[in-house]
């Protein structure tokens, strides 16, 4: 976002969208964000403590976080891997929305999250939520280690909604989309839960039991 090479339009079509992107070959640093300034998507030079770079920020972390859990998934687990590696593509849809004014002429093809994908989420939560016991305690994060990877991916992810929702606090106007981004980010989070228990499930590792103070065998 920060340079300014040379670039060719693209224009891509899918059966359900359009997305307009420039393509150019990019130098790894330009110096241009050097000042503490960086460019939003629709060209606006904001610093970088902005509150939608803040919230990119958020979006492009949890998005590391992700493929973290990735990494660590069981060769077996085909479905989880499918349904993370769509996750990360919606994550990176959404970057490019909250860092584009909704009324720049930037903003033609950019979308956020779907209503659809949304319930993409929740149809996962409940796949993965019949193969395990019913949950009657808090629990901690741990057992597994990809288990504990996508506790961290769950915080990151409610740390990236409450971005999300900052920006709409700070702006005069809610900007257009950004309810299904939160609705998105609230599901992920309670998706990013189940896996972590479902991915203890699979290694056989049980849940880690919270025992309040004074109640400890």
């Amino acid at each position: 976002m920060t340079g300014r090479p040379r670039k060719r339009l693209h224009k891509i079509h899918d059966r359900t969208h359009r997305i307009w992107f420039h393509s150019w070959k990019m130098k790894i640093y330009t110096r241009t964000g050097d000042g503490g300034k960086t460019n939003l998507l629709s060209g606006e030079r904001v610093p970088k403590c902005h509150n939608r770079i803040d919230a990119c920020g958020d979006i492009d972390e949890l998005n590391s976080w992700i493929g973290v859990v990735l990494s660590a998934l069981p060769d077996d687990q085909t479905d989880r891997q499918h349904e993370l590696r769509a996750i990360q593509s919606d994550l990176l849809h959404m970057g490019a929305f909250v860092a584009t004014i909704a009324e720049s002429s930037a903003a033609d093809g950019i979308r956020g999250p779907t209503a659809a994908r949304t319930g993409a989420l929740e149809s996962a939560i409940d796949r993965l939520d019949s193969s395990l016991e019913p949950l009657t305690r808090f629990i901690l994060p741990g057992g597994s280690p990809v288990s504990a990877w996508a506790h961290v991916s769950r915080t990151v992810c409610r740390r990236a909604e409450r971005r999300v929702i900052a920006v709409c606090a700070q702006e005069e106007a809610k900007p257009k989309g950004f309810d299904e981004t939160q609705r998105y980010l609230n599901r992920l989070s309670d998706y990013l839960f189940t896996l972590a228990r479902y991915c203890n499930h699979i290694a056989t590792e049980p849940d880690q039991i919270w025992q309040p103070e004074g109640n400890r065998s």
